[in-house]
């Protein structure tokens, strides 16, 4: 696929580099918080230096090739721990996984949608990879005959014709999920011809592979059973269900989807013990395995609230399962000694895990973190939690009084729940920044005696698992901002003496609705809008008098997206969340290619954040002076 059909979408989208969190994110009020904020960019840099050609560690690789770690040498070696310098590893994952690098692109492809444009030209270039990738002949056959479940290519895009546990039916299934991220992205962007004739063939060769193969069994995402995952199923219903309605926005269908779906999901529910997920079937271990927290986040769906049957992370059997998995990690790491239930731990692969000795990995660890980020999300959306017997035993490690039945968002049992539940999840992420090096970079595993890291090096997936993450824990702290404000907008209505839940309200207008309170908002959205004419390689950037606006540094400086940015409208934006009452000046700045900076005409403008009752957005409008 020629970098020209690229060329308009390019141009139009005038990309801005976001290294931290998505926008929206609170700042930093703590420890951890401040180590996010600055890992996030380390983990953006560790992904992007481990993609070719022009990755800093990946310059051997073919363009768009998504390494899994820099580590090369003796790859069948599994007996030290690699050296702080880098320089000598034992494991060489100096290639190229269908899974672990559609993974990593879903992951840059949320960051492009929050507004990190910069990152356009790598995923262009994956999908350019990715089409010519699902041509290559290998061992597990070719594009109509099973080629696609190869697990890993070498870096130059040919095959990789050694032993190996094949086929991996997870691949297709992920890199479909990817793929249609960021074609829904183009089609809502005005760009349905690129993700019609570009990414749908992609895409559809994957979703036809899913269909027919969705029932066969395949080796795990660890590489080491052959037989039937829960990861991959959960994946795999994950990519048809998403796959036919991306079919239908691309004017085209998708029937094995639709009639292979329904099948998938129904096998799906045998992975449930009655106490927790089994892991894989075909396999002589417990079946406890942080493959299971992975299937859940990586099936994530806002929408569909806690669902039992697709194992959605509030779900009763997800969080059942969270408990016993990340239970049997607690006594067989010496690092995890003394942690009682209830409080994090560091988190491996499987108890039973001999791979290197068997230690905690950076991403299992995180997964613990994000399920319960995504739980969070999930039950501030839906404004109430639900205790089953299946998850009582969950919440009362948390939460001593917990008690079967539904406790709403109003509830002092809900606060106390989610409070504990947000502790508990940063817990885990504490973990990964204690075992992390200085430098922030992240190897595979950390040893299970003192949490040196080890194996692998900057492995490329433990960057992406941090910054999803850190991508959900800001996604519930910003929405539960919302939900409070939303909440207190509504509030309850006083008729005749009478108060009236907040669902009773629901469908009064808000003229006619009589608040019995009105408490000042703690934040707005701020949206900045500026018509600023560039030319393709400039960005719009906002600096401002205060930290949320980088106190005047411009290297701390806002950037601005130019998304909605067309020949008749030159229009950048970005939405700030400001405290109530917040008084602060700013300007705009613009940035060229080469670096070079350009502030706008004086004087400082100037703005007060309102701080009325009910006011949970507001837009200012400014033209570049």
């Amino acid at each position: 696929m020629a970098h020209r059909i690229w060329t308009t979408l390019c141009a139009l989208t005038f990309g801005s580099a976001v290294l931290a969190a998505p926008q929206l994110a609170p700042r930093a009020t703590g420890s951890l918080d401040a180590w996010l904020a600055s890992e996030t960019a380390v983990a953006r840099e560790g992904i992007l230096d481990n993609i070719g050609s022009s990755g800093a560690y990946a310059k051997s690789s073919g363009s768009g090739i998504v390494i899994a770690s820099p580590s090369t040498d003796s790859p069948d070696c599994e007996c030290q721990t690699f050296d702080l310098t880098g320089e000598e590893s034992d494991i060489a994952d100096y290639y190229t996984w269908t899974r672990d690098s559609a993974l990593v692109m879903k992951t840059l492809v949320d960051l492009f949608k929050n507004g990190d444009t910069d990152l356009l030209t790598v995923i262009e270039e994956y999908i350019s990879t990715q089409a010519y990738i699902q041509t290559v002949s290998n061992p597990s056959g070719g594009l109509s005959s099973g080629g696609l479940g190869e697990p890993k290519f070498n870096v130059d895009k040919t095959a990789y014709t050694g032993s190996w546990g094949r086929p991996q039916r997870d691949g297709p299934a992920l890199r479909a999920t990817a793929m249609v991220a960021f074609g829904q992205w183009l089609i809502a962007n005005g760009y349905t011809s690129t993700a019609t004739d570009i990414v749908w063939p992609i895409v559809r060769n994957d979703l036809s592979y899913v269909a027919q193969n969705w029932n066969s069994s395949g080796y795990d995402l660890w590489e080491e059973v052959n037989g039937e995952s829960f990861f991959t199923t959960a994946v795999q219903h994950r990519a048809l269900v998403e796959g036919s309605k991306f079919a239908s926005q691309v004017g085209s269908s998708c029937s094995y989807c639709d009639s292979q779906a329904p099948q998938v999901l129904c096998f799906l529910q045998s992975y449930w013990t009655g106490s927790y997920t089994l892991a894989n079937f075909g396999s002589s271990r417990t079946g406890k395995d942080a493959n299971t927290l992975l299937g859940s986040i990586h099936t994530f769906d806002p929408e569909a609230g806690c669902d039992d049957s697709t194992f959605q992370p509030c779900s009763a059997r997800a969080l059942a399962n969270h408990k016993v998995v990340t239970d049997s990690f607690r006594s067989i790491y010496t690092i995890n000694s003394g942690k009682s239930a209830g409080q994090a731990v560091a988190v491996g692969r499987y108890p039973e895990d001999s791979y290197y000795n068997g230690n905690p990995w950076y991403l299992c660890t995180m997964a613990a973190a994000e399920q319960l980020y995504d739980a969070l999300y999930q039950w501030n959306k839906a404004g109430s939690l639900t205790i089953s017997s299946v998850s009582l035993s969950f919440f009362t490690d948390l939460y001593s009084s917990a008690a079967t039945g539904t406790y709403s968002s109003s509830s002092t049992a809900y606060s106390s729940i989610v409070s504990a539940v947000k502790t508990y999840a940063d817990g885990y992420m504490s973990i990964a920044e204690q075992y992390a090096y200085t430098n922030g970079s992240m190897s595979e595993q950390f040893l299970r005696a003192d949490g040196t890291p080890a194996s692998a090096r900057d492995l490329t997936w433990s960057y992406a698992a941090l910054l999803t993450a850190n991508m959900r824990r800001n996604s519930h702290r910003y929405q539960h901002k919302l939900a409070k404000l939303l909440d207190e907008w509504v509030g309850s209505t006083t008729t005749g003496g009478t108060t009236t839940s907040k669902s009773s309200t629901t469908t009064t207008s808000k003229t006619s609705t009589t608040t019995s309170s009105c408490t000042t908002p703690s934040a707005v959205a701020v949206t900045f809008d500026v018509i600023a004419t560039t030319v393709y390689g400039e960005n719009i950037k906002l600096a401002g008098s205060i930290s949320a606006l980088g106190s005047w540094d411009t290297s701390s400086a806002i950037a601005l997206s130019a998304s909605k940015y067309t020949s008749s409208n030159n229009l950048w934006y970005v939405t700030v969340n400001l405290p109530a009452g917040q008084v602060f000046q700013y300007k705009y700045i613009r940035v060229a290619s080469s670096g070079t900076i350009t502030w706008e005409s004086d004087p400082n403008l100037s703005y007060t954040v309102p701080a009325a009752c009910a006011t949970t957005a507001v837009t200012i409008s400014d033209t570049w002076r």
